[in-house]
């Protein structure tokens, strides 16, 4: 059994990404909570950095997950680009490449790319506080860019199956 700290990026004031009225915070936010149920009933511990609309900062965010001595971190969001429908596909990044945050993030992309979306791979970002200031493994999911019709299509009429495959990159890591 692992801690797990599921991360819904942003929230409260802090709306993330939005695309026609839809904000990232709350697609973020209904993810976690659907793959956080899936890892519990997995027999797993999971600890939420928020499970309602507040910000927190991701400094706050590392330092509660180091404080609540998690397995790993698993911060979700949704990726923009500069213009609508110019990229699709889900995204992870990483504090480096290597070790067991990197085989998680390519193995919940590839989960994600079994339910459509297209896999982008995954990128180092050391500068992330969520990455770089957490004592764990982690890894920030960006399932789909928001600003992509497609995308939102795919994670609307798929949820269960986006949140199941979440999931399952996780416990396939542990």
């Amino acid at each position: 059994m692992a801690l797990i700290v599921l991360d819904a990026g942003h929230g409260g004031e802090n709306p993330g990404a939005t695309y026609q009225g839809r904000q990232e915070k709350d697609d973020a936010l209904q993810l976690v909570l659907a793959v956080g149920k899936i890892l519990e009933r997995n027999g797993q511990d999971v600890y939420y950095t928020r499970t309602t609309d507040v910000y927190e900062s991701p400094a706050q965010k590392a330092a509660e997950a180091n404080q609540a001595g998690a397995d790993y971190f698993v911060s979700i969001h949704r990726n923009s680009s500069p213009y609508p429908n110019q990229y699709t596909g889900v995204e992870s990044l990483v504090y480096n490449k290597y070790g067991s945050a990197a085989r998680m993030a390519r193995n919940i992309n590839a989960e994600l790319e079994k339910v459509g979306f297209a896999n982008q791979g995954i990128q180092e970002r050391p500068n992330l506080a969520v990455l770089c200031r957490t004592s764990m493994p982690a890894v920030l999911v960006e399932v789909g860019f928001i600003n992509t019709d497609a995308d939102n299509a795919l994670l609307d009429s798929r949820f269960d199956e986006v949140a199941a495959a979440i999931a399952a990159g996780i416990l396939e890591s542990l």
